[in-house]
């Protein structure tokens, strides 16, 4: 999911994460313990873009945590930060794993805040494995949403806007929070991704005729 809420250093409002040192420091920490060749090259990793089949294929629960699952995540963090993005799920960067990572940094001007109840931000990107949601509460509310897998489209979505996450991070361990407003939209958003669901499925009739053109471009660009 996009969004323009990265921060630069100096600006005194949220948490601005160096994706070049993100992904150094993940690669160095699990390096020497990598002792067999990986499936998977998260150097060469990239965002995938509409019409590709993975973002139309539910993803597969991922059954351990591994080092290869923290490293991939690490380069997630890195591309979500490099697209000014705050969410990116698995499917995204072309794995069907049940997995995405997330970052809705805290805005003074917006009221985002990690300490508000709900949670309305996070405090540093956060990794989400197996996630399920539960408890929507609210009247679903519209928003204008785009996606790094859509690039040049976004489109007006309802969701309702509290919701609860129930995710495995890289630690192996189980953990549950609540979240409104934009935080509570993004875990939606990449939970439609980890189900083939994208917001062309979810935008309003108006918002798609709108985006038409910039669809059959992608779809074009494809062939």
């Amino acid at each position: 999911m996009w969004a323009g809420a990265r921060r630069e250093p100096g600006t005194g409002h949220g948490l601005y994460i160096d994706p070049v040192r993100a992904y150094a420091a993940a690669e160095s920490s699990v390096a020497t313990r990598y002792d067999r060749p990986m499936p998977v090259d998260p150097e060469s990793l990239s965002i995938v873009h509409y019409p590709a089949e993975v973002l139309r294929t539910r993803a597969r629960s991922v059954d351990h945590v591994t080092d290869e699952i923290r490293l991939v995540a690490a380069r997630m963090f890195v591309l979500m930060a490099e697209a000014e993005g705050v969410g990116l799920a698995a499917p995204q960067v072309g794995l069907s794993w049940r997995m995405f990572v997330a970052h809705v940094p805290e805005d003074q001007q917006e009221g985002r805040s990690v300490d508000s109840s709900p949670a309305s931000a996070t405090r540093a990107p956060q990794v989400y494995i197996n996630p399920v949601l539960s408890e929507p509460e609210g009247i679903v509310e519209p928003y204008d949403e785009g996606c790094l897998s859509l690039p040049g489209i976004s489109g007006e979505v309802l969701r309702p806007p509290r919701i609860t996450i129930t995710a495995t991070g890289l630690d192996g361990q189980r953990f549950t929070v609540r979240g409104e407003g934009l935080l509570a939209r993004c875990w939606q958003h990449e939970m439609d991704h980890l189900d083939g669901v994208l917001i062309l499925d979810r935008m309003s009739q108006l918002s798609r005729l709108k985006a038409r053109r910039a669809i059959k471009d992608l779809e074009r660009a494809a062939r």
